[in-house]
């Protein structure tokens, strides 16, 4: 038999499993911007038959700072 839990930790309940979804999903889009930079910044060092790998190491900096931005923005909405 389920119990009814009281309002309040009803609303706890919910309230934390809003933010689990919405932090797990910040999570996410930085492991795919980051992931997704990296990747073109290594596509493009083997298209271009570079030495060194400054496409990869510009794209995964932009990819970071990028990922970084996205969350300060989410995190600070409302």
């Amino acid at each position: 038999m389920a119990t009814k839990l009281p309002d309040s930790e009803a609303d706890d309940s919910a309230r934390n499993s809003s933010a689990l979804g919405k932090y797990s999903g910040i999570a996410v889009q930085m492991f795919a911007i980051i992931g997704l930079s990296t990747w073109a910044g290594i596509w493009l060092d083997k298209h271009f038959q570079t030495h060194t790998p400054w496409y990869t190491i510009s794209l995964t900096l932009l990819g970071i700072f990028g990922a970084l931005y996205q969350v300060i923005r989410s995190v600070t909405q409302p």
